[in-house]
Formats: C-alpha cells, sequence, structure tokens
C-alpha cells in the first residue's frame, strides 16, 4: 500500500492563515513586522527564494525589503548595511540568503545580525538556545519539518530518527529538535559506512544530503515516516528530492513529495519567526543582542 502523502503546501497554506492573523493584530496595536533580506550575486535559485519569500511576506502583512549586491561587493559593504539594519525599528528580521560568494565569511556575516532578528536561527546565540532547549528562533527548515510531523500526527518520542546530512543549516539543528521531543536520534552522512543499516532502523527519517534520489526503498523501514529535505535540478530541468519518491512510496507510511513537502514549511515558518519577533517587541520583551566584536 502506497504511503501517505505529507502535503507540506497544505499545511503551510493553513499555517499562514494564522500567521496573518497575528500579523494584523499586531499591526492593529502600531506593529506591523518587517523583514529585510539580503542577496548578493545572481544565483538564479537564490532569486526565485527571494521572490518566493517577497511575495510569502506581502500576502501575509509582513513589510518586506529586499537589498540587493553585485557579485563583487566587499564584504564589509553588507556588513554596513546589516548594522544599519540591526538598528531600524522597522525590520524585525534579517534574513542573509545563502549562499554567499566564496570571497564572503558566512559566519562573520550571520554574526553581525542582531540575535534578536536573525529569524533564519544561524545566529551563535540562537544555535546555543536550540542546544539547551530554549530556541526563540529555530532555523526555519528543521522547524518546518518538526510542525509537518506535529500537524500530520506523528509520533516522536521514543521513535529511532535518522538524519542523513550534517549541515548547520538542516542536519544539525534538525538532530537536535527531533532529540529534544525525546526521539533516540542517529546522525549519519552521505559517505557514512554501511548508510542503510542505518537508515534501515529508523521510524523517522529526514534527508538532506544534495545528492538526488540516494535513499532507496531498500534503504527504508517499512511504515517509517520519511522527510524529504533535498531539492535538486536534473539534467531534464525536473525536481527531485534526495529519495528515490517513486520507490520509497511503496514502502513508507508516510512520506514528503519534493516539490511540494518541505519548501512551502521553510518559508511559512520564516513567516513565523519573522511576526513572533515583532511580537516579542511588542509585548515588551527586550531583544536579544550580540556581545563582542562581530565583525
Amino acid at each position: 500500500m502506497s504511503a501517505v502523502i505529507i502535503d507540506g503546501k497544505a499545511i503551510a497554506s493553513a499555517l499562514r492563515v494564522e500567521w496573518k492573523a497575528r500579523a494584523e493584530y499586531l499591526k492593529e496595536k502600531g506593529m506591523q513586522p518587517g523583514l529585510a533580506v539580503i542577496i548578493v550575486g545572481n544565483n538564479q535559485a537564490s532569486s526565485i527564494y527571494v521572490r518566493n519569500k517577497v511575495k510569502a511576506c506581502n500576502e501575509t502583512g509582513i513589510y518586506s525589503e529586499v537589498h540587493e549586491f553585485s557579485e563583487n561587493i566587499d564584504e564589509c559593504e553588507v556588513l554596513k548595511r546589516i548594522q544599519e539594519l540591526n538598528k531600524n525599528s522597522k525590520i524585525h528580521g534579517i534574513l542573509v540568503q545563502l549562499p554567499l560568494p566564496r570571497h564572503f565569511e558566512d559566519r562573520r556575516i550571520i554574526a553581525s545580525i542582531e540575535a534578536g532578528k536573525d529569524v533564519d536561527g544561524f545566529h551563535l546565540n540562537n544555535i546555543g538556545a536550540l542546544v539547551t532547549g530554549n530556541a526563540v528562533y529555530p532555523p526555519c527548515t528543521p522547524y518546518g519539518v518538526m510542525k509537518m510531523l506535529e500537524k500530520s500526527g506523528i509520533q516522536i518520542e521514543g521513535q529511532n530518527a535518522v538524519v542523513v546530512g550534517r549541515s548547520n543549516i538542516v542536519g544539525k539543528p534538525m538532530a537536535l529538535m527531533l532529540l529534544e521531543k525525546g526521539a533516540t536520534v542517529t546522525i549519519c552522512t552521505s559517505k557514512t559506512r554501511d548508510l542503510a543499516e542505518h537508515t534501515r532502523r529508523a521510524d523517522i527519517l529526514v534527508v538532506a544530503t544534495g545528492k538526488p534520489r540516494m535513499i532507496t526503498a531498500k534503504m527504508v523501514k517499512p511504515g517509517a515516516t520519511v522527510i524529504d529535505v533535498g531539492i535538486n535540478r536534473m539534467p531534464d530541468g525536473k525536481l527531485a528530492g534526495d529519495v528515490d519518491f517513486d520507490s520509497v512510496k511503496e514502502k513508507a507510511g508516510h512520506i514528503t513529495p519534493v516539490p511540494g513537502g518541505v519548501g512551502p514549511m521553510t518559508i511559512a515558518m520564516l513567516l513565523c519567526n519573522t511576526i513572533e519577533a515583532a511580537g516579542r517587541i511588542q509585548s515588551g520583551i527586550e531583544p536579544q543582542v550580540n556581545t563582542g566584536n562581530n565583525t
């Protein structure tokens, strides 16, 4: 029997109705949530992502700005703009679209964003809070995965969870969030020896490697929940995930499609974090500030 398809687009749409109502409430109180997006260079995929984020902001009642820089811009110019946005009371969230050009130091750029405006959840203060189970702004993609599991009624506590991928953006925070909810968590990579031995034990399998269709049906436990974070452009122009969807859906219990799975959830949780940031200020909660010299 085929797996239940977890419709990320439908879940995200329902959540965005909630966020829109919250944004409208804040606006009535004189606090319209605001997001600034910084994009450097002419990466086509990044440009599409930014357009989608701006469109989502407009539909949800969030004020948005896009700050575009040329590929060869000096890193100091971007840092200067971030400092200006840190002080801008109209902006509650700052997002730097990755990847950045090679001459940029990603960690330096992320560290320059005030932790209270880091709605992507990548600042060291926010990662530290995630480790201790006190995250205010969880990283959007794993946050979206957790919300999908919740809305789909997938039990996490006591389950064996395997995360394939160790990135700071998805893999590591994903493992921490599953651990916080009581799962027994294993982290693997695409180079893990006997990878299938680990993935076949997973009740919940989250894959984020950037390698198209690497997870096949023989690597999946019958009835498992399979979350495919990957999105890869194939030679024929079509999109494919890191999971061989057609074969795995006949063995898994639940599975996310690509596209239409995790992607819409990532944007939904960005909206959530931005509105949360504005709401904390409106409620009188002091924003987090950076300590030390990050620039």
